[in-house]
Formats: C-alpha cells, sequence, structure tokens
C-alpha cells in the first residue's frame, strides 16, 4: 500500500490488526532497504506484524526500490512525503499510518538489528502486567559502531539530557524503541521529538525501561539525520521539553467520583 500524501489518523485499531508496526524512516538509503526489509521478516517471522516505511522525500531510487518489493511483500505499507520533512515527521507519519497495537521504531540505515524487537516487545508486555502504562522500551546500545566523535559527542548529549530533563535512560538517541501507538499519539508532537520520547513518556505518567540492543556499522552510504543538524537545533529543544515538563501537571483520577 502507497499513501501519498497522508492526510489523516486512524483513531482506533481496527479488528485484525497486526500485533506490531515496524516504522522505519529513510532519506536516500536505497542500497539499504532490501537487506533491513528482509531482516525485519526474518525477525518477526512468528509475530503478526507489518512493516511500515517512510520515505522521507528521497531523490535516490528508493521509491523504486520499496515499490519493487511491495510487489511480493503484503506486509510492507509504503508511504511518502513529497519533500523531505525530517526524521520525526517521518516518525510520527508513520505511525499514524500503522495498523498494530505496539509500534518498534528503526533507523533506515541497518545499524539497528530487528532481532532485538521480540525481546522489546517481551519487555514491554512484561512492564505493562507490573502496572506500568503508558511504556516504553528504549535501546541501549552497548557496542556502538560509529566514529569516535559521534559517540561522543552522543555521551555528552546524553548526559546533558539526562541532568536537565532527568529522564534516566542511558541513550535516547537509539532509533529503537518500541511503545503502544495510541500512546505516542497522545504526546505533544513537535519537530526532533524522537530524541526525546522518554521524558515525554514520564511526563504522562509512563515508565521508561532501556534494554541492551546491537549495533551495527553503516553498510551503505553516509547519515541523512547528521551530528550537525542535531546540534543546532539541541539545545531549543533541550529547553523547550524542560518547559513542558514544568507546565504539565499529571490529573490523578478519582476511582469514586
Amino acid at each position: 500500500m502507497i499513501i501519498e500524501p497522508l492526510t489523516q489518523t486512524k483513531p482506533e485499531i481496527a479488528a485484525g490488526a497486526p500485533m506490531i508496526s515496524v516504522v522505519v524512516p529513510v532519506h536516500n538509503e536505497a542500497p539499504n532497504i532490501p537487506p533491513l526489509i528482509a531482516a525485519i521478516s526474518a525477525a518477526l517471522g512468528s509475530i503478526d506484524h507489518e512493516i511500515v516505511y517512510v520515505d522521507d522525500g528521497s531523490s535516490d531510487h528508493s521509491p523504486a526500490v520499496l515499490a519493487e518489493i511491495a510487489g511480493g511483500l503484503p506486509t510492507l505499507v509504503r508511504v511518502r512525503h513529497k519533500a523531505s520533512c525530517g526524521q520525526s515527521a517521518a516518525v510520527i507519519t508513520g505511525v499514524k499510518a500503522a495498523r498494530g497495537k505496539y509500534i518498534a521504531t528503526l533507523d533506515g540505515d541497518g545499524q539497528n538489528d530487528p532481532s532485538d524487537i521480540p525481546a522489546m516487545l517481551d519487555a514491554a508486555l512484561t512492564a505493562e502486567a507490573a502496572g506500568a502504562n503508558p511504556v516504553l522500551i528504549a535501546g541501549h546500545r552497548i557496542s556502538r559502531q560509529d566514529s569516535e566523535a559521534k559517540r561522543w559527542g552522543s555521551k555528552i548529549a546524553n548526559a546533558v539530557r539526562g541532568r536537565l530533563l532527568k529522564d534516566g535512560t542511558p541513550d535516547t538517541g537509539c532509533g529503537l524503541k518500541l511503545f503502544r501507538r495510541q500512546a505516542f499519539l497522545e504526546l505533544p508532537h513537535f519537530d526532533h521529538i524522537h530524541r526525546f520520547l522518554p521524558a515525554l513518556f514520564i511526563r504522562a505518567g509512563g515508565r521508561v525501561v532501556s534494554v541492551p540492543v546491537k549495533h551495527h556499522a553503516r553498510a551503505h552510504g553516509a547519515s541523512h539525520y547528521g551530528t550537525w543538524d542535531r546540534l543546532k537545533v539541541g539545545m531549543v529543544d533541550l529547553l523547550g521539553v524542560a518547559w513542558l515538563q514544568r507546565r504539565w501537571k499529571l490529573p490523578r483520577i478519582d476511582p469514586n467520583p
């Protein structure tokens, strides 16, 4: 299925919808698309799922590659932005287009490993059974396969973010996350939201569980949502989320009104 442009949100999950939707934002990642889709399909073969690719205005062969794969893979949903709007916009579009009860997000460069998703889903179910709702399962890249500069930049950013927002999450930049679709739709949406999901879930009265995940070196191409872009907007976004935290009091519902 292809949706261009996406114009409305599904307010409820339809009967017969998959257990989980894997949302993958991409921008000019044509060579990385086939192996990642194959890896997702293999990892979730025993779980009812769909794969939602959001092409964020790619100028390479990404649309053609996705169209060719979709012809033989009914679980693949294609959504395309006519112009690039950024990674967070692509994630939001993908979640709105998804039908699954749960959402797993993956970076489109193949560095996240889809084989971690089943364990993350189990972690979510366990946390919810213990009474934590909404819950965010956040991947923690123990052995990052990135440049030293990128790793140090992330360490500093995570330290500053954690100190100011108190989100208790060691790796908020990991693209591999899992949550209920409805919980995400109830959050405030803004550009770069994907880097602040732990703080936003806590703000909503939820819990964040970090789990160790694998991380691979990029096989093809270069990052299209780069370090410089993150640095330019990081402090403004950080202050904005801190403002959101201060401007909200979580209502406590009286069970006996």
